[in-house]
């Protein structure tokens, strides 16, 4: 029992390792590489919170140690690849991934000042972190959007840009101001007092769960057809789906970050 019960905070320090590695591949700008660990993550962060449940080992330092790794994982990282989009969208940086070399000087200052605009994801993740460690609410839906979710959100605009360069995507991803207002809705979704249904089946019925298979199977068509394109469509959609059942049904409580 004494090992068994260091498996849940084992897959989360896995998370946190996959968010570092991440977090270093999008600060050299390979932000392809960022996002797969940051997926790796993610999923690690869905089965830690299981392993505890189905070992009965869960406690207050996994909990603490949780949120800990999502806050790399899914609020460092995410920060430091808007960081990365405002400096693409920069004409004087355009496409240019940051240089390691640069700034070894005392005082040198070699970084775009607006980009840094785009770290505010990563300050509103925290604050929805938290929040959360402190919300007696949150047990089996959302408030506000999930940090996993918003990653993913962003993460999926480099990935649009590599391998979906449609003008009038790279025209609108790499526009400034586009960024600028994805930023401060990302910050105000993550924070916003509305409740989100969760994703996580207790049981496998269709009609306790009709909601749930309903969207993953409008999911699953929309990655088909639209790839990487879908991620934020997905996102969008979750809330405003979220916020039309939530009129017709009882109040919520939470289940994640």
């Amino acid at each position: 029992m004494s090992l068994i019960k260091h498996v849940p905070n084992t897959i989360t320090l896995l998370n946190l390792l996959s968010g570092t590695i991440a977090a270093i591949f999008a600060v050299q700008g390979n932000l392809v590489m960022a996002a797969i660990f940051v997926a790796v993550g993610i999923f690690l962060d869905f089965f830690d919170g299981l392993a505890a449940r189905l070992l009965n080992v869960k406690s207050e330092l996994g909990l603490q140690l949780d949120s800990l790794a999502d806050m790399v994982t899914s609020g460092l990282v995410p920060g430091i690849v808007m960081f990365q989009l405002f400096r693409m969208a920069l004409p004087e940086d355009n496409l240019q991934a940051t240089d390691w070399t640069a700034g070894q000087e005392l005082l040198e200052w070699n970084l775009p000042g607006f980009a840094l605009f785009g770290l505010l994801v990563t300050l509103g993740s925290a604050y929805r972190l938290a929040k959360f460690n402190i919300d007696e609410r949150q047990t089996d839906s959302f408030i506000g959007l999930p940090t996993p979710a918003n990653a993913l959100l962003i993460l999926s605009l480099p990935l649009i840009l590599i391998f979906q360069p449609q003008p009038f995507l790279i025209d609108l991803i790499l526009n400034e101001w586009f960024l600028v207002g994805l930023t401060l809705f990302s910050c105000y979704m993550l924070n916003a007092e509305i409740p989100l249904f969760a994703l996580k089946f207790k049981t496998w019925g269709f009609a306790e769960n009709k909601l749930r298979y309903l969207f993953l199977i409008f999911c699953v068509i929309l990655l088909v057809f639209l790839h990487f394109a879908a991620i934020p469509v997905i996102i969008i959609s979750y809330v405003i789906v979220s916020m039309i059942s939530n009129k017709s049904s009882a109040e919520p409580v939470v289940e994640s970050r």
